[in-house]
């Protein structure tokens, strides 16, 4: 398997960060509608084998086929937007400013929205079979999702939506690192390995994913959950959102262009006080009165070739 190391891999980012940000309006949609569907349709299934099996960590472990799908096709996640655009800037690309970036973010949430509500519609139909019965145990177990993860921090009011937050930057923190591991190889298996990790990682330890959330509340809302459309906006998506932003930048983004994307130049070492005065001090005396060194004697003929 190959590998790309990181001085190397930043670079390959920040060409992706630009790459986005000029993309077309029609193939950012696509590609983030695609990139939302696919991602939420993993989501389904990871639900269901947890609810199926009794073993969430089976769930999360199966979940990440949806996010190397998507990356291996090319799609695009609110979530991943989130990092490589902003690097394309700091590292001024032409062409790359902040209302393209804003443009971008915009597109890639409709997108990611449309694709994530449309996976929601099909699989409420699924659960309820076209909505003639009531939902079946994994639907019951997704409407159970969306009332938790919005009336329930609700019941805590700052403390729960703090929790909200930092569940959102942490998610981000690991999600934007498998954006970035999918560039660390060259080949499948390298890139389903690298980013598998930290996909399991986020989706088992229940961070706030908001694209995957895009799915999860309206599939609740869908199936009877008891919980709003407002409950899901105020406490829910617009904080994960947030936090997915400042999670992605703080923890990937700019450490990796602080360590490996700015131009530095060689370091030399530093001189002591001691050593610069040294260096600059005036000839001593005994300096002065040292003897010229001699001058270069004539050359001495020196034996012919061969001997």
């Amino acid at each position: 398997m190959t590998y790309v190391k990181p001085a190397e891999l930043v670079g390959t980012i920040i060409d992706a960060g630009a790459s986005k940000v000029m993309l077309s309006t029609r193939d950012t949609l696509v590609r983030s509608i695609m990139g939302g569907a696919v991602l939420t349709i993993a989501a389904a299934f990871a639900v269901t084998v947890s609810v199926q099996t009794g073993i969430p960590l089976l769930g999360a472990l199966l979940f990440p086929v949806g996010f190397i799908m998507l990356y291996l096709l090319g799609y695009d996640l609110l979530t991943g937007v989130f990092v490589l655009a902003p690097l394309a800037w700091l590292d001024r690309r032409p062409g790359v400013t902040i209302g393209g970036i804003l443009r971008n973010w915009g597109l890639v949430f409709v997108g990611n929205f449309i694709g994530a509500f449309t996976v929601a519609v099909l699989m409420a139909i699924v659960v309820t079979n076209g909505f003639a019965t009531p939902p079946n145990e994994v639907g019951e177990a997704i409407g159970h999702i969306g009332e938790g993860r919005t009336v329930g921090y609700a019941e805590h009011g700052a403390a729960g939506m703090l929790t909200l937050f930092i569940r959102g930057v942490l998610c981000n923190w690991m999600v934007s690192t498998g954006v970035v591991l999918s560039m660390v190889a060259k080949d499948v298996p390298g890139k389903v390995i690298a980013m598998w990790m930290p996909i399991m990682l986020f989706f088992f330890m229940g961070f706030e994913h908001s694209i995957v959330n895009m799915f999860l509340f309206p599939s609740g809302l869908l199936l009877g959950g008891d919980f709003t459309i407002m409950d899901y906006l105020i406490w829910n998506e617009i904080p994960t959102v947030v936090g997915n932003l400042v999670g992605g930048l703080v923890f990937t983004a700019i450490p990796l262009y602080l360590t490996y994307a700015r131009a530095t130049s060689p370091r030399t070492p530093r001189l002591s006080r001691r050593g610069i005065a040294g260096r600059t001090a005036e000839p001593t005396a005994t300096d002065a009165s040292a003897p010229a060194p001699a001058a270069a004697s004539e050359p001495r003929e020196t034996a012919p070739a061969g001997v």
